[in-house]
């Protein structure tokens, strides 16, 4: 009886770490912050500039759960629920859009190679971050296409919202490491390059999630017998 709980569990689990990557990866302004510093103080100063940024990232994704959670309960009606994810796909969609023409570099925000103290550099992160609520959106995309939001699994819910944390700190040890072993080579292009990858993926997982959930909305009157 356990393990569908389980099946469950881990599914929340990875689309919890997911939605932290997709939130973390995007190269804004305080991404360029994390690969300057890493560049120019190291790598470990760069990773603390990113764990300023997943803390400021988990405080706005908690409120966007929370906001959510009191609408999801009158949207239990399947219907709306394919609505919602229909929604999230296609602002993921024109985010990756977004993430793929955007120049990070105009909004750069320049880092000393005076390098502080490793509290300096989480806070500096954390107020970057946390100044740019355009954020919200993306977690509503994200939360809606996933599912992520479910007032009536409050357990399977909890554990998700706890691994978008995770997910950003995972996304932002491999950039610095990275970028810490290709210093040499790292320049402009690198950072454009990286943009356009991660736009790219995202348009394409977007596309093919919006696809699946038409697909999905296609074969649920059968599969529930309503055609009957």
């Amino acid at each position: 009886m356990q393990f569908p709980i389980q099946i469950d569990i881990l599914d929340f689990i990875f689309k919890g770490l997911l939605i932290g990557i997709i939130s973390s990866a995007p190269m804004g302004p305080v991404g360029i912050l994390c690969i300057q510093r890493t560049l120019n103080k190291g790598r470990w100063y760069g990773f603390v500039t990113g764990i300023g940024a997943a803390i400021s990232d988990t405080i706005y994704a908690l409120i966007v759960g929370l906001g959510m959670s009191f609408i999801m309960k009158p949207l239990q009606n399947p219907t709306y629920q394919l609505i919602l994810q229909i929604s999230g796909s296609v602002l993921l969609l024109l985010f990756g859009i977004y993430c793929f023409k955007s120049n990070p570099m105009k909004k750069m925000h320049q880092s000393s190679n005076t390098k502080g103290s490793i509290f300096h550099n989480g806070l500096t992160a954390f107020l970057v971050t946390i100044s740019n609520p355009l954020i919200i959106f993306l977690f509503m995309a994200t939360f809606a296409q996933f599912a992520l939001v479910q007032p009536d699994r409050p357990f399977e819910m909890i554990v998700g919202f706890a691994c978008i944390p995770a997910g950003a700190l995972l996304w932002w040890y491999g950039l610095t490491w990275l970028v810490d072993k290709i210093r040499g080579k790292f320049d402009v292009n690198g950072v454009l390059i990286i943009n356009k990858v991660i736009g790219s993926v995202v348009i394409l997982f977007s596309i093919i999630v919006l696809l699946g959930t038409i697909f999905n909305l296609y074969h649920l009157p059968t599969v529930d017998g309503l055609m009957k």
